[in-house]
C-alpha cells in the first residue's frame, strides 16, 4: 500500500510495510499518553519547537525538495516553494500562536467575572494528501500542536519517504514521544483509529469519496472534522486594462504542481468582449509550455503524480472532445514514459460532458464565454465545489458586488488566487467544512470553555 512509485518514469523506487494492529494500538495509547503532558507544556515551550521545527525545514530544503519530487513529481521549483510555505506556517504559529490562544474576557449583564479559555482537545487524525505532502501537513499540525494537541498522522500511500522525514524533523526538533507520529495505516485500520474515543477529531484533506467517508465514520462516533476536499474554481474575467497581465496570472493559477492544486484555477469565464483575445492569449502561453523532467530547471512543469491520475485527466478530455469541446492546444500525452500530460486549453464545453462538472486535476484550463454579470456569476456558481475564485474587473465596487455573490470560501480580486499563514483556507458546498491556516485554523480543535465565577 505504501510505496514510492516516480512518475516520472513509473519505477518503483521504495516499499514500505503497513503498520501492524500492534503498531496501530501502540501509537494510539502513546499519543493519549503524550497528550497528558504536552497539553500542559508551557506555549513558550511549544513556540520554541516549531521554531526548531521551521529551522530544519528551511536547512534541509534542497533533500527534502528531493524526496517529493521523487514521490508525486512536483518539480525543483515547486518542491522548494513549497517548503518556503511550510517554513512560514510553522513560524506563524510559533510567533501568533500564544495570542490567538489568549483567553477572551466576556461582558457579562450582572457585572460577574466571566471568560473563554481555548483548551486543547487531545488526540487528532490527521489524513493528508499526496499533492502537497509537506504543506498540507503543516497546516494542520502547526496550529493543533501549538495549542495543546496531540498528532497522529496518516500519510498519502505514495508519499512515505516524505512521512517518515517529517518525523525525523520532530524529533530532531524537541517533540516528545508521542506527541506527533506517523502511521502507515491501512484504510480499515484508520476506520478504528476514529472509532476509539481517545482520538477526539479527524482532519482530512482529499476527494469527495474520502471526505464522505471519514465524514460518515466520524459522525457516528460524534467527532470533529475538517474537510477540505477539493474545488472547481473560476477566474471571472469581466473587465481589464491589461489582459497580459490577466493571461499570466490565469497561466500561473492553472499550472501551479502542473495544476495539482485544490483551488487551482479550473475554470475561466470571460466576458463576451474579451473572450476571442483571452483565448488566443491563453492557449499561446500555455503552447509555450514544457513538461519532462522535473528535476530540469527547463521543464515548465513535470508529471501528474501517479499513471492512474494521468489516465483519469485523459479520460475526463477525451469525453468532452467526443461531445464537442474545442481543443485550442494540448489535449493529450506526450509520448514518453511516465505519468505526463500536455498543457491543454478546452472550449465549447458544456453541461452534457464531465468536464462541466468534475474538477480537472492536472494542466488543464476551461474557458467559458459569458455575455454578462449575472451568466458569469450564474457560471461560477454552477459546480458542486466552493472553494475558491477571482474576479478581474476595473471598477472596484463592481468586483466587490461580483465577489459577494460567489457561493466560496476565499475569493481574490484583480489576482490570482495566493494565501500565506495568516490568511484562512476553506471552502463551502462539496468542498469541505471548516477552515486551516490564520486564527481560524488554530481554533477548529479547541475546547472554547467558559469560566465564570460571582462578583467577589
Amino acid at each position: 500500500m505504501y510505496r514510492v512509485v516516480n512518475p516520472a518514469t513509473n519505477a518503483v523506487e521504495a516499499e514500505y510495510p503497513t503498520a501492524t494492529p500492534a503498531e496501530v494500538a501502540t501509537a494510539v495509547a502513546a499519543s493519549d499518553e503524550a497528550y497528558r503532558a504536552w497539553s500542559a507544556t508551557p506555549l513558550a515551550h511549544r513556540s520554541a519547537v516549531l521554531h526548531a521545527v521551521a529551522d530544519a525545514y528551511a536547512r534541509d530544503a534542497e533533500s527534502l525538495a528531493a524526496v517529493i519530487t521523487r514521490e508525486m513529481g512536483k518539480t525543483t521549483a515547486d518542491a522548494l516553494g513549497e517548503i518556503d510555505s511550510v517554513v512560514e506556517i510553522y513560524r506563524y504559529y510559533a510567533e501568533r500562536g500564544p495570542a490567538l490562544l489568549a483567553d477572551e474576557v466576556l461582558a457579562t449583564s450582572d457585572g460577574a467575572h466571566a471568560l473563554v479559555r481555548k483548551a486543547p482537545i487531545g488526540p487528532l487524525l490527521g489524513i493528508m494528501p499526496w499533492n502537497y505532502p509537506y504543506y498540507q501537513v503543516a497546516r494542520f499540525a502547526a496550529p493543533n500542536l501549538m495549542a495543546g494537541n496531540t498528532v497522529l498522522l496518516k500519510p498519502a500511500p505514495q508519499c512515505p519517504q516524505s512521512a517518515l522525514a517529517m518525523d525525523a524533523i520532530f524529533t530532531e526538533a524537541g517533540l516528545p514521544p508521542g506527541v506527533y507520529a506517523t502511521v502507515l495505516a491501512t484504510n480499515e485500520q484508520v476506520a478504528e483509529v476514529i472509532a476509539d474515543p481517545r482520538v477526539r477529531g479527524v482532519s482530512v484533506t482529499g476527494s469527495e469519496r474520502a471526505g464522505t467517508a471519514v465524514a460518515a465514520l466520524a459522525g457516528a462516533h460524534l467527532k470533529k472534522v475538517v474537510l477540505e476536499l477539493g474545488g472547481s474554481d473560476p477566474y471571472l474575467v469581466l473587465a481589464t486594462d491589461d489582459l497580459d497581465a490577466v493571461v499570466e496570472e490565469s497561466v500561473l493559477g492553472r499550472m501551479e504542481n502542473a495544476g495539482q492544486a485544490c483551488n487551482a484555477a479550473k475554470r475561466f469565464i470571460v466576458a463576451d468582449d474579451l473572450y476571442e483575445n483571452f483565448v488566443d492569449a491563453l492557449t499561446e502561453r500555455m503552447s509555450a509550455l514544457s513538461t519532462g523532467d522535473p528535476t530540469d530547471p527547463a521543464t515548465s512543469f513535470g508529471p501528474l503524480a501517479s499513471e492512474a491520475a494521468a489516465q483519469t485527466l485523459a479520460g475526463q478530455v477525451a469525453d468532452a472532445v467526443e461531445r464537442g469541446a474545442r481543443v485550442r492546444t494540448g489535449g493529450g500525452r506526450p509520448a514518453r514514459p511516465g505519468a505526463f500530460f500536455e498543457a491543454t486549453v478546452l472550449t465549447d464545453v458544456t453541461p452534457a460532458m464531465r468536464a462541466y462538472h468534475e474538477e480537472l486535476f492536472g494542466p488543464v484550463a476551461v474557458v467559458y464565454r459569458a455575455g454578462s454579470l449575472d451568466e458569469a456569476v450564474a457560471l461560477a456558481n454552477a459546480t458542486p465545489f466552493g472553494l475558491g475564485g477571482a474576479v478581474f474587473h476595473t471598477d472596484p465596487a463592481t468586483a466587490m458586488a461580483v465577489a459577494d455573490q460567489l457561493d466560496t470560501g476565499m475569493v481574490f480580486i484583480n489576482q490570482g488566487e495566493g494565501g500565506g499563514a495568516e490568511l484562512p483556507f476553506g471552502g463551502t458546498k462539496r468542498s469541505g467544512v471548516g477552515r486551516e491556516l490564520g486564527p481560524y485554523g488554530i481554533d477548529e480543535f479547541i475546547n472554547r470553555k467558559l469560566i465564570h465565577r460571582p462578583v467577589d
